[in-house]
């Protein structure tokens, strides 16, 4: 019994625990490095006008959708889209794996993405803002972050099940095609620069790849079909 509890720790250890602890640290270096030591060297010197050129395409219309498409990538939006599509996914494939696979993805970006955003002192964008969100923390998108962990996430169980290629591509597709859309209505309501969603997007790959090669690839391998 003892044996058995010491494999699993050192398995959860080398699995995800190390892996994300050095995430965490891959980031914290890149935040320092954009905030700090290469702020004012190209591109990272023009991206304060490619934030305004999208406020300046600000229409009222405009203003709410890409409110609902930054809502689907925060508290309510991710908790409705992982209780739907995780119930689905047990009930299809006969187990929780997938959906505890889901949960463990957004959760795994959300530390990585707590730990960064309160070490790394970035200032927001200087322009007018639609949100009200910590002015300090800009570094990393926090939305673009977890909407990938999740959206991608659900693209990775679907890719895993499917026996042809063009609806692993379809769903990679559609998966990828949310962050892509929330990245860009972060810009639009002024929030980030185009680093810091590209922060998001380590933070979400980096922690699916994780949670993934914890999770499901052993199980794949095995072929397993229950849990």
């Amino acid at each position: 019994m003892r044996s058995d509890r010491a494999r699993l720790l050192s398995t959860i250890l080398t699995s995800a625990i190390l892996p994300l602890a050095l995430l965490t640290a891959v980031m914290l270096s890149l935040g320092f490095l954009t905030a700090n030591v290469f702020a004012h060297v190209w591109p990272f010197n023009v991206e304060v006008g490619v934030v305004r050129a999208f406020v300046a395409l600000r229409t009222r219309e405009w203003n709410r959708i890409s409110d609902l498409v930054s809502q689907i990538a925060y508290y309510a939006g991710l908790i409705i889209a992982w209780a739907v599509a995780g119930g689905i996914m047990r009930i299809v494939y006969h187990r929780w794996r997938e959906t505890l696979f889901l949960a463990a993805a957004v959760l795994s970006q959300a530390v990585v993405y707590f730990i960064t955003s309160r070490v790394i002192i970035r200032v927001r964008p200087a322009a007018p803002k639609l949100d009200h969100f910590n002015p300090m923390r800009s570094f990393p998108s926090g939305h673009v972050a977890a909407g990938l962990a999740l959206y991608g996430g659900i693209a990775v169980v679907l890719t895993m099940h499917s026996e042809k290629k063009w609806r692993a591509v379809l769903w990679w597709a559609l998966g990828l095609s949310v962050p892509i859309a929330v990245g860009l209505s972060r810009f639009y309501r002024g929030m980030h620069y185009p680093s810091d969603v590209a922060g998001g997007f380590i933070i979400g790959f980096g922690s699916l790849w994780i949670v993934y090669r914890a999770m499901l690839k052993p199980a794949k391998q095995r072929g397993s079909v229950a849990s």
